[in-house]
């Protein structure tokens, strides 16, 4: 099999950035640039987010340290059969209380989605690869990672750079080389009540 992304078609324009994003699980084996990797953090530093609270935390390993061998090992068995190929591996962390009054904050981690949303954008800029994955053991983590109370693991991301489908496992090969699909426009908008599709006349 070719090195080559899946081919994806939008039903309207949107910047080449989004239309090439791309969650690949085959990596390559060499080192992302300490540059590229902190502009990716920038990326995310300049997320929006409730009340400018920034919630997002990212615990960064590479591969050769412990620590990237402690966060493999909290990956559920699916995932370990190709994240060990990534050279970092980031672990996604949110304090779940707002700094200023330690009340709930119930937007943590849709602002951490907006902070990787622009990490991920920039890792398509730079032709680096990310897959982030909710398989994890996060009580695990909180434990090795010896988080503080308020603070809680949402997801682990593998970065690198896309490496060929054929050295993944065969059970991943046809799905990195396949079209990608997302549900319809009209299957998630409703136009003013709940299941009334939105239309574009």
């Amino acid at each position: 099999m070719e090195n080559i992304k899946p081919l994806k078609k939008t039903d309207y324009s949107v910047h080449q950035l989004i239309a090439n994003r791309w969650s690949g699980r085959s990596f390559d084996s060499r080192a992302v640039e300490d540059e590229k990797l902190f502009s990716l953090l920038e990326a995310a530093r300049w997320a929006s987010s409730s009340m400018n609270e920034q919630p997002w935390h990212f615990i960064v390993t590479k591969k050769g340290n412990k620590a990237f061998d402690d966060l493999f090992s909290t990956l559920m068995p699916g995932n370990q059969l190709w994240a060990d190929k990534a050279p970092i591996l980031i672990l996604t962390v949110v304090k779940t209380v707002f700094s200023a009054n330690g009340r709930d904050n119930y937007y943590a981690e849709h602002d951490l989605g907006l902070a990787v949303g622009n990490f991920s954008l920039q890792a398509t800029h730079l032709e680096l690869n990310l897959h982030q994955m909710g398989g994890f053991d996060r009580e695990k983590a909180k434990e090795l990672f010896q988080l503080p109370e308020n603070y809680r693991p949402v997801s682990v991301i593998a970065l690198g750079y896309l490496g060929k489908p054929d050295t993944l496992p065969e059970k991943y090969q046809q799905s990195e080389v396949a079209p990608q699909n997302r549900r319809s426009i009209q299957d998630f908008t409703f136009n003013g009540k709940w299941n009334n599709p939105i239309t574009n006349n």
